[in-house]
């Protein structure tokens, strides 16, 4: 992901902890060490996630990485 760190900063800066939105309870995964990986699968295999994800967790959350990480990233619903 080190191609990515200037944009991994810039997520941590507008959603991590400390944040506005952070502070109203959203985007819970940013900040998180796990959140590495599942970006890198969001870039990978973004539909392969989203089926794994729907059996086990929330899609708010994923749903709110998604939108945080940017409009490159398509996972259908």
């Amino acid at each position: 992901m080190q191609q990515h760190r200037a944009r991994l900063e810039e997520l941590l800066r507008a959603y991590g902890p400390g944040s506005k939105p952070a502070s109203h309870g959203r985007y819970a995964l940013i900040g998180q060490p796990e959140t590495l990986v599942i970006l890198e699968r969001m870039e990978a295999v973004p539909m392969l996630l989203r089926g794994q994800w729907e059996k086990e967790l929330e899609d708010v959350f994923l749903d709110d990485l998604k939108f945080a990480w940017g409009p490159r990233i398509r996972l259908s619903r």
